[in-house]
């Protein structure tokens, strides 16, 4: 006699619903602009509701390999994200010593940190920047489905990472861009991060968006004025609303707990990208602001 099949480890995962923002489809210019506590897009987007599934309870589930993303218990030397003198001598070898533990790679190279926080930042984005610089300073979460590199900024990244410190390596035969992101204030957050399955992130259409850092927001149509060599430029990959796509977050994450999700890999044969965004997380009443640090890096195999 058949029995039924036992049900699916992530059918079975609690759930919320929430809204997430992605890119419409169309012919427009895409960019983001950055500055001190601000960011804006240009381009036209639409909320849509998802499922977003609790990734906590299963949490040794999830392979960075197979879904794009994994978390796992790795507590910090620093003792206060917010003593940037402790965080710039600490932190990036931390991430680097981790992410090669974590992916066995020989060798990886962090490439900045980032606060983010879902405080309000109005006024200290009045304040007037010069010479911003978008690496260590507080902005809000990202607020858009995307992948922080597309294919060409992804290789040039690694590309230069690899010649300016391993100039008389032997060459690398696969790289990884990835984010190394943990959340530092108290349980539960109220804007936590949503993750895709990587094996679900196609389907819809994709655009570039293109990176502009600035120490004031250009307004009207120089937003969106013709650019020399914008095609070159460091861009994401933002997306646009796809109903297939598995998305993830882990509730009540502690300052020990970090994500791993990948931005970029080289290596095809495996789940090569993760798609993430912040959310508003309605499932608790008492939800507290989300603070979190974010380490991109990039690692290699020779």
């Amino acid at each position: 006699m058949a029995t039924a099949a036992a049900p699916d480890i992530e059918d079975t995962a609690r759930s919320v619903r929430a809204k997430i923002r992605f890119v419409d489809p169309g012919d427009f210019v895409t960019r983001r602009y950055v500055s001190q506590g601000a960011e804006i897009n240009t381009g036209t987007y639409s909320d849509h509701e998802m499922v977003i599934r609790d990734g906590s309870p299963i949490r040794d589930h999830f392979d960075l390999d197979v879904h794009g993303f994994m978390i796992a218990r790795l507590p910090s030397a620093v003792t206060d994200f917010h003593d940037k003198d402790m965080v710039e001598r600490l932190y990036e070898r931390e991430v680097e010593r981790h992410v090669a533990e974590l992916t066995g790679a020989d060798k990886v190279i962090a490439r900045g940190w980032m606060i983010r926080t879902s405080a309000d930042l109005s006024e200290r984005a009045k304040q007037k920047a010069e010479g911003y610089t978008h690496s260590g300073g507080i902005q809000p979460p990202a607020g858009e489905a995307h992948v922080d590199t597309n294919t060409p900024t992804a290789q040039m990244m690694a590309r230069a990472t690899y010649e300016k410190h391993f100039p008389d390596g032997p060459g690398f035969k696969r790289f990884l861009v990835s984010s190394f992101w943990r959340t530092f204030s108290p349980p539960p957050q109220d804007v936590p991060l949503a993750l895709c399955d990587g094996r679900t992130s196609f389907g819809g259409e994709e655009k570039s968006n293109t990176l502009f850092i600035v120490d004031e927001f250009p307004t009207g149509s120089a937003l969106t004025a013709p650019v020399a060599g914008e095609d070159k430029m460091i861009a994401a990959t933002i997306f646009s609303y796809n109903p297939a796509m598995r998305w993830w977050y882990f509730s009540n994450m502690r300052a020990d707990d970090v994500l791993l999700f990948k931005f970029h890999d080289r290596d095809h044969s495996k789940t090569w990208r993760c798609p993430h965004t912040a959310f508003h997380d309605t499932s608790f009443p008492n939800a507290r602001i989300r603070e979190s640090i974010e380490c991109r890096s990039v690692a290699f195999w020779e």
